[in-house]
């Protein structure tokens, strides 16, 4: 276990490296077709000289004449980037703050939304899935059936508005008259995100996002359970005279969970995304929201350093996810 993991995280290194090498890569082209974005410093009716755009691009680091040649992937940058990195230096952005403190401040709310999401990924995606594999071809099997294909059928965005009107301003204004607009229920159907109450205020969002993924993991589990139930291992517990719950839980759901974990490892790379649009729509100050705000000014510093975050945190969940795997069936070894 103990070489796997060591393999596995020489292997995550190895892809952090070569992703951020990609996304600097790309940055510096962008620099090299577009311009200098040094000039985005200033406003728009501002014409600064050409004195003040070279102390603009020293300030940071954008003076290099690597920039002056398109396709140069002006690799001694990288190289100073990736020695800051190690020590856990983002750098400042172009208004001079500190990345490692807008980080510091975003990423609590979208740990949060994350966290959310998962809990909705387990109890409706898991909970459904078994659900729908026990009352197989009824009712409740064609319904949940119903309900994932509309849940992959709407674009993300517009749940997201949609709920937004009809549960967060349209309910919430009826609830607030009833309980007042400090009562808990109040709080957990607000149209925005409220900092002092990020629990209660990200449960709508989180669920919204957690929607990303209940669809996938509830066909998948229904799928998985199905063909476990019907298995010689579940029979045979049964020929045992084992309970019902026992063989259902930890023989059936149990070898059902693999693929499921599989596909949750997966579904986290894709609520790193909705992560944006959600965060967008509900005002969410989270690393989706200051990543769409430093694209729209070209903030190269915010930008790499988001993307590092991201890639790690993927990283990490698939590690995780590996090992979940000799839990879950203690026949799969890593030695």
């Amino acid at each position: 276990m103990g070489r796997y993991v060591i393999r596995r995280v020489l292997q995550g290194l190895l892809t952090l490296f070569g992703t951020l090498f990609i996304v600097h890569y790309l940055m510096s082209l962008a620099i090299q077709i577009r311009g200098n974005p040094a000039a985005t410093f200033f406003s728009e009716k501002s014409r600064p000289s050409e004195r003040q755009l070279q102390i603009v691009a020293e300030m940071f680091g954008t003076d290099d004449p690597c920039f002056e040649q398109v396709g140069n992937p002006c690799v001694t940058i990288f190289a100073e980037r990736m020695g800051r990195l190690a020590q856990w230096d983002l750098g400042t952005d172009y208004k001079m703050r500190s990345v490692n403190d807008l980080l510091a401040q975003a990423l609590p709310n979208t740990l949060t939304i994350f966290a959310i999401t998962i809990i909705v990924w387990m109890i409706f995606g898991i909970g459904l899935g078994v659900l729908a594999a026990l009352y197989r071809d009824r009712f409740i099997d064609h319904s949940i059936r119903v309900l994932t294909v509309l849940m992959t059928a709407f674009p993300t965005f517009l749940v997201a508005l949609l709920l937004q009107q009809l549960i967060g301003i349209s309910l919430g204004n009826w609830l607030k008259g009833i309980f007042g607009a400090d009562s808990v229920i109040a709080m957990i159907v607000r149209p925005t995100f409220n900092q002092d109450e990020p629990w209660l205020s990200g449960l709508l969002p989180g669920m919204i996002l957690g929607m990303l993924g209940v669809a996938a993991l509830a066909r998948l589990m229904r799928t998985s359970l199905l063909e476990n139930l019907g298995s010689d291992f579940v029979r045979t517990a049964r020929a045992k005279g084992l309970a019902p719950r026992r063989v259902l839980v930890v023989h059936a759901i149990r070898n059902s969970l693999i693929p499921v974990v599989t596909v949750v490892g997966g579904s986290f790379g894709a609520a790193i995304g909705g992560a944006v649009i959600t965060e967008t729509i509900f005002n969410i100050r989270g690393v989706g929201l200051l990543m769409i705000n430093a694209t729209r000014t070209s903030d190269m510093s915010i930008v790499i350093s988001i993307v590092t975050l991201s890639v790690i945190l993927i990283i990490t969940v698939n590690l995780i996810v590996d090992l979940l795997y000799a839990t879950l069936d203690p026949r799969i070894r890593y030695e």
